[in-house]
């Protein structure tokens, strides 16, 4: 009986229905994983002591802070704990206390941990850190963006300077402030520090950071945090009112903790927090989290919406970071292999002698987390030759990186787009580069266990093995698709200049004859040579579909293969990979042929073929009179000028940001 009442003590607790408020209480949690206790311990003894002990002590504190050690060598464990100086006791201590069952479900055993989140915050550690400056820095932002992100820097400035410079003069180690402008409108900041921290300490911590979130100048918010510090700026207020008194009205100067935490409080804590000794039962719902998040070592729980679909999770191997940093001579300029988007590549040696690709994602970007989110899940479930093979992955505080086989010929790009490298690449290569593609985008959209849209495909994205068997790569844009969806929508816009088809750069729809366009596009730069740089306004020429529609109505398009390919290559084989490339590029996405269609009219040469009909993005001036250029079809004219440059840019509607890369930057 008294294990019933224990059980259902406990499960609310664990798997409560807002799921730990998540969406208000995200958090973040620095785990270090090399460092393990056994249950029982005098060290598992001594930490259960000491949550408790944090826990109680914080939130019934004047300022909201405690630490504390417990025990002694080598089984000693140091804590702290803080909430937010706006929080009542009551809401400190449950903040606090859902943080310590967290801690000892998600990551029993292990014996420092740092968990951070929007209301409070706690640490322990088998090694003294009190008053210690860490300046491993993770940055929150928001994608929406200021109307006018020039007159919004300045006041944004000189705001984040006010706070950062006066919470370390004062015992609180905190500082908040707003401004109103008539041009910006509200905008609030504040900064704060652990309050261990000596006063240079905190300085040092702030300084750091503060560079950081001003390089968000034009976000409607950004957080920057490490273990020890944290700097925020919103557009709105960030912190709550004071707790309504009991009884009676405020005094004149309101004390934001409002008395000591109630006995029943006190009791239920001391139950719960003492119950986690229960090693069955606590054994029990770790397991469960851990085969729910096994692949999360990393909780990275944001409090901005997420529109992405969650999966369960995938197997995968964890490489520990000190391994990359070895294979990758601490990931050195020489090793790399390219730079994308959202990070770099490299090329390591594994101790044993295997060649790997790692892709070191940038530090700071919250594109780059869900990017190995997508790999991770996406490419563990897949498997086809025509895929590239995930190997594992790394979670290492601010460092995210991904660890790939190595392909012997590196990407398609290098080969078609180089005077050097196209040399080599006769027609019997292109031909078999162009069918494994095929082949590989059939299992994405109706082979595989998970129907996938890559949304990402260009040539940087298709690597080659040495035999030259194409594999497709990155799917860290990639897009779950329903069995029975044939179209989604977005608002977060995303892919490579050249290669989006319209309806999903205009207004955002997506199904499988999205990739099918950029199939398309790839096929006949396999065939040409030659980089489709999109529609540039005035110079139509240089758009690589419009020139290959014009030359097929001419009679022409033969004339556009490859020089570099030779002499006596097969016509009618050329001439049939132009025709399905128009194919795959008509303007309406339902007169596109599914890749079944294209697999099969590969392999069979008694397939007939239907007329292509107009091309997505097609430039109707390249065929009117030059005095008659700006008469054009609207909308055509619009994705000119929003094609017109070639820099990286971003696109804006109205929710989110949308990430456009052109297509002649570096291989991600």
């Amino acid at each position: 009986m008294a294990l019933i009442l224990i059980i259902m003590i406990l499960l609310p607790l664990f798997f409560p229905s807002e799921a730990y408020d998540i969406q208000r209480y995200g958090f973040i949690a620095y785990c270090n994983f090399s460092s393990k206790y056994t249950i029982p311990s005098p060290f598992k003894a001594n930490l259960d002591a000491l949550l408790f002990n944090l826990t109680d002590s914080t939130a019934n504190s004047n300022n909201s802070f405690f630490n504390n050690s417990v025990g002694t060598a080598p089984d000693i464990v140091y804590g702290l704990a803080q909430c937010r100086l706006d929080m009542s006791a009551y809401d400190c201590g449950i903040c606090l206390y859902r943080l310590a069952l967290h801690a000892l479900s998600q990551y029993l055993l292990y014996r420092s941990n740092s968990i951070l989140s929007n209301n409070c915050d706690l640490r322990y550690s088998d090694r003294h850190f009190f008053s210690q400056v860490y300046l491993n820095f993770t940055t929150f932002y928001n994608d929406n963006n200021v109307s006018n992100p020039t007159v919004f820097r300045e006041p944004l400035r000189k705001l984040m300077h006010e706070v950062t410079s006066k919470a370390p003069m004062r015992v609180t180690r905190f500082a908040s402030a707003s401004v109103n402008d008539s041009i910006t409108g509200n905008i609030y900041g504040w900064a704060s520090c652990t309050r261990d921290l000596t006063d240079a300490g905190c300085s040092t911590c702030l300084n750091y950071a503060l560079p950081l979130v001003l390089e968000y100048g034009y976000s409607k918010g950004c957080r920057v945090f490490s273990v020890t510090c944290q700097v925020r700026f919103e557009i709105y207020p960030i912190l709550a009112q004071p707790p309504p008194p009991l009884t009676g009205s405020y005094p004149s100067e309101v004390t934001l903790h409002q008395g000591n935490l109630n006995d029943t409080m006190k009791t239920v804590l001391a139950v719960v927090i003492s119950l986690t000794v229960a090693i069955g039962l606590v054994s029990v719902i770790y397991f469960c989290w851990q085969k729910r998040r096994k692949f999360r070592k990393l909780i990275f729980l944001r409090d901005l919406q997420d529109d992405e679909t969650d999966f369960t999770s995938a197997e995968s191997k964890w490489f520990e970071l000190s391994t990359l940093r070895d294979a990758t001579d601490n990931f050195s300029n020489q090793n790399k292999l390219g730079q994308g988007g959202f990070g770099s590549v490299y090329k390591g040696t594994l101790k044993h002698g295997q060649d790997i690709a790692v892709k070191r994602l940038s530090a700071s970007s919250g594109q780059g987390l869900q990017e190995l989110r997508n790999e991770v899940i996406f490419v563990a479930k897949l498997q086809h030759r025509n895929l590239v093979r995930l190997l594992g992955c790394c979670l290492d505080n601010n460092e995210k990186l991904l660890v790939y086989e190595f392909l012997f010929n590196s990407s398609l790009d290098k080969f078609l787009f180089d005077n050097n490298g196209s040399q080599q690449l006769d027609w019997r290569s292109r031909y078999k580069i162009i069918e494994g593609i095929a082949r590989g985008l059939l299992y994405l959209h109706e082979d595989s266990r998970l129907r996938i849209i890559h949304r990402d495909l260009k040539a940087s994205n298709i690597l080659l093995d040495e035999n030259m068997n194409p594999k497709i790569s990155d799917f860290g844009l990639a897009k779950h698709f329903g069995l029975n969806e044939t179209q989604a929508n977005t608002t977060r816009i995303a892919g490579t200049h050249g290669y989006m088809a319209p309806e999903y750069l205009m207004r955002g729809e997506f199904s499988p004859k999205s990739d099918v366009f950029s199939y398309g596009v790839l096929v006949l730069e396999i065939v040409t040579g030659q980089k489709n740089r999109g529609v540039v306004r005035y110079q139509p020429a240089s758009d690589l579909v419009n020139n290959v529609w014009k030359h097929w109505n001419e009679g022409k398009a033969l004339v556009l293969t490859d020089k570099r390919i030779g002499e006596g290559f097969p016509a009618d084989q050329v001439q049939r990979c132009i025709h399905i490339g128009l194919l795959c590029v008509q303007e309406d996405p339902t007169k596109r042929p599914s890749m079944t269609s294209v697999v099969n009219i590969l392999s069979s040469y008694s397939t007939s073929l239907p007329k292509p009909l107009i091309p997505g993005f097609f430039t109707r001036s390249s065929f009117i009179r030059e005095s008659d250029e700006h008469s054009g079809n609207a909308e055509i004219q619009l994705v000119e000028r929003r094609y017109s440059s070639e820099s990286t840019t971003q696109l804006a509607n109205s929710s989110s940001m949308n990430e456009i890369s052109l297509s002649d930057i570096e291989p991600r």
